[in-house]
């Protein structure tokens, strides 16, 4: 089975190198940007599995990017997970209005992240599977 592409979207680079690693390090491919202009380039360039997405970026926000990637029928169905500093019932609401499949807060433990990712990955592909055929 080829591995999962990760992209991680954060202009924290103390954070997308811990990110990058720990990622690595379980086994995905990883991907970076530093903002949502640059992470458009990436989605431009090919898909990849999963987005690990910060609001609080330069030159446009993680929820305008979120809100592109929703409205583009290329990456519409791309996970994403906010992983961002804002952490008021405001800011989780709109990650979710926005398209967000998972919203969480820093700091957070690369370990509960990584399981974040992959409670993701198995509900991807549990619904991808159909159903057992009943004959009646």
């Amino acid at each position: 089975m080829a591995k999962k592409i990760i992209l991680i979207v954060d202009d924290d680079l103390n954070i997308v190198k811990l990110l990058k690693l720990n990622l690595e390090k379980a086994g995905y491919l990883v991907s970076t940007a530093l903002d949502g202009r640059q992470a458009l380039q990436r989605l431009a360039g090919g898909l990849p599995h999963l987005i690990v997405l910060d609001i609080g970026m330069p030159h446009m926000s993680g929820l305008e990017l979120l809100k592109q990637i929703r409205a583009d029928a290329k990456t519409r169905d791309l996970p994403v997970i906010m992983l961002t500093a804002y952490k008021t019932d405001q800011d989780v609401f709109k990650g979710y209005h926005y398209g967000a499949n998972v919203y969480l807060t820093k700091p957070i433990d690369p370990a509960d992240l990584l399981a974040y990712i992959r409670e993701l990955f198995a509900d991807i592909e549990k619904a991808e599977k159909p159903d057992d055929l009943y004959i009646v």
